[in-house]
């Protein structure tokens, strides 16, 4: 019952500023693990202009943005993580855009600001800590807590990968009752994902699928530049595990849902398919 009670006040500390209408959750309470500097707002990537996108870099507070759903809510949870190279976060078009479309078709959709540049172990955790934060609050943003999953674009999209199979791994030590939550993502959706593989093809070792890896979403296009990840689909063959694995010939990379792009248009409509047909798998 103490645990219970303490969970319930410890949410709603997170959730000030959710309640204030600022639709913003913080990680991490007090100190953020291994983090040097201070915590203090994102600043603007100012070192790449193109493309009309939004860039953000230098974050020391990783955070959740929060889009409730605009319709009927079907109760599942999104967690998107924008790429960047890990240099910084793109954050409209891989980020706020997406957010908004699934919102729009009944999800909770949460955006993570994690830490950048170039702080690898740091955005695990922040991905990690987001999960358990997310499913620790399921009643308060009225959804449940066995449909929260995982999306990411680019480097995002490593990071996705990376929590999708290494959910098991202890990354931080404990902090507090959130962390006595599990940080499995109940589906994954890898959207162009980032470079996955060693010089000799195989797959990196922050990746390994186990039999436990949940159900994963694979678009790429056939002339992206950092290719398709077919070494995680063939390790997810080799498990015998559910999996979805889309390559259009045309698209690139970096172009999130913004229409023009023939990958940007083919991907979300085969995304709401497979993930109607995870939730109602889930339901049953």
């Amino acid at each position: 019952m103490k645990k219970f009670l303490f969970l319930i006040l410890l949410n709603a500390s997170f959730l000030y500023g959710f309640a204030q209408q600022t639709q913003v959750i913080k990680l991490w309470p007090n100190e953020v693990p291994g983090e040097t500097q201070p915590k203090h707002a994102a600043e603007e990537y100012l070192a790449n202009k193109n493309g009309n996108v939004h860039r953000i870099s230098n974050i020391t507070d990783p955070l959740l943005q929060v889009f409730k759903p605009t319709v009927k809510a079907n109760g599942a949870a999104i967690i998107i993580c924008p790429g960047g190279g890990n240099k910084y976060l793109a954050l409209d078009i891989e980020g706020e855009e997406v957010a908004h479309y699934f919102a729009d078709r009944g999800y909770l959709t949460l955006v993570l600001q994690y830490r950048v540049p170039m702080k690898t172990l740091g955005s695990f955790q922040d991905v990690q800590r987001a999960v358990r934060l997310v499913r620790s609050m399921a009643s308060k943003l009225e959804i449940d807590s066995n449909k929260i999953g995982v999306m990411g674009f680019s480097a995002g999209g490593n990071l996705a990968t990376r929590a999708t199979t290494g959910y098991n791994k202890v990354s931080y030590p404990h902090i507090d009752l959130v962390d006595s939550v599990s940080c499995r993502p109940d589906f994954s959706l890898l959207i162009y994902p980032g470079s996955m593989k060693t010089q000799t093809g195989a797959l990196i070792p922050e990746v390994v699928p186990t039999e436990k890896t949940p159900p994963v979403f694979i678009f790429a296009a056939a002339d992206d530049q950092f290719k398709a990840p077919f070494p995680l689909g063939q390790a997810l063959i080799d498990l015998k595990l559910p999996f979805e694995f889309h390559v259009v010939p045309k698209g690139g990379h970096g172009y999130g849902l913004r229409k023009g792009n023939p990958a940007a248009e083919a991907w979300p409509k085969l995304a709401e398919s497979w993930l109607g047909n995870i939730l109602i798998t889930k339901s049953n």
